[in-house]
């Protein structure tokens, strides 16, 4: 019996090594020729992380089709030229709406559009990447499961998920895993993010439908009912972006509205101020603002402190609105800054978990998604 022990004791030393040097320097061979992607999958922008490589795309979430055949016609910077300007048998669509897969086939052609433009100077059989995709934290169990079946069928090998602000926080470099209170609020496209973070969890959360999109859609609004006159998504958002504000300025900006006179028909162009986009904006930036005081009241006392001392961080594209955060703290009585490139966290976040993915692996949603699926 003691011989059986002495031969087989060192046989099972020399497995583990050998498992143990599969799993270090092999499993780190393997790992670095194939790519892990982070997706910031967002309403009006998707944004694709390469590990080693940065932020390689950054486009709108716009897809044109052909409807008489169904084929795709573009995706990305080129559909989006053709929105408002195409002819009845071509759509120009986002397959995204609210953050969520609104169009699953559509959906899953823009991912596979995407995936395959970073992956196509790989060898074939690396092509197959992980992919960490960034979601909004309301989303339901079939709208996630929605997201890693688009995303496995357009050419993923494993999907791993995380909220929105989670991400942005990672993004913000907030010190996510310690005992400590960090509040983001992320404005996107189609979504509006809040939540409290700590220990590697989001605490508290809240998501709004209103953001970027529905900011638009007021503009719209205000524009007929006071100017009677029809303006596009497209000149709505070239005024929010120029001259969108939450709190009174100190210059007075203007910006030409060009569109159709709802009692004549006929082209027409008004100059609005500031005041005017900050007016018709009101509604959101209240339902907004509204939430985070919410959200700041139902925060637990001691990750408050943390909070009151640290600030509330804006990211997201809507947080760019001028005077956001000037509104938020007076209305809140904490700190508010802006993160640096707002536009990015989210996908910045998702670089960084594909970094450290050992040390990060808490932040990600869900056990059963952890593993390759398909």
């Amino acid at each position: 019996m003691s011989c059986f022990l002495f031969v087989f004791s060192p046989m099972s030393q020399f497995e583990r090594f050998v498992k143990s040097l599969q799993k270090g320097i092999i499993g780190r061979f393997f790992g670095n020729l194939t790519q892990d992607i982070g997706i910031d999958l967002g309403t009006a922008n998707i944004l694709v992380y390469v590990r080693g490589k940065g932020i390689v795309i950054n486009e709108p979430s716009v897809v044109a089709v052909n409807q008489r055949t169904g084929q795709i016609l573009a995706i990305g910077r080129e559909a989006k030229k053709m929105v408002g300007k195409t002819p009845g048998h071509i759509i120009a669509t986002r397959p995204l709406v609210d953050g969520v897969v609104s169009d699953f086939e559509v959906t899953q052609q823009m991912l596979r559009y995407f995936i395959n433009k970073v992956t196509k100077d790989n060898f074939s059989f690396l092509r197959r990447p992980r992919v960490l995709i960034g979601i909004p934290s309301g989303v339901t169990e079939v709208e996630k499961r929605a997201v890693i079946e688009a995303t496995l069928n357009a050419g993923a090998r494993q999907v791993f998920l995380i909220d929105e602000p989670m991400a942005a926080a990672i993004g913000a470099r907030l010190p996510v895993i310690d005992a400590t209170g960090n509040m983001v609020v992320d404005i996107g496209g189609g979504t509006t993010e809040i939540a409290v973070i700590s220990l590697g969890g989001v605490v508290l959360s809240r998501s709004l439908r209103i953001a970027g999109d529905e900011m638009n859609e007021d503009i719209v609004r205000y524009s007929r009912d006071e100017f009677n006159i029809s303006i596009g998504e497209r000149t709505a958002e070239e005024a929010k972006i120029a001259i969108g504000s939450a709190y009174p300025q100190r210059e007075r900006l203007t910006f030409p509205l060009r569109g159709r006179d709802l009692v004549s028909g006929l082209p027409k162009e008004v100059i609005v101020t500031d005041e005017h986009i900050r007016e018709a904006l009101s509604r959101s930036t209240r339902i907004i603002v509204n939430s985070v005081k919410t959200i700041v009241e139902e925060t637990p006392p001691e990750l408050l402190a943390d909070i009151m001392h640290r600030g509330i961080i804006l990211a997201g594209g809507g947080s760019l609105i001028r005077g956001l955060d000037k509104l938020i703290a007076n209305q809140t009585s904490i700190p508010v800054r802006l993160m640096e490139d707002p536009l990015t966290a989210v996908v910045r976040g998702t670089g960084i978990v594909l970094d450290d993915m050992e040390h990060l692996k808490e932040v990600l949603i869900g056990e059963e998604i952890n593993r390759p699926l398909g």
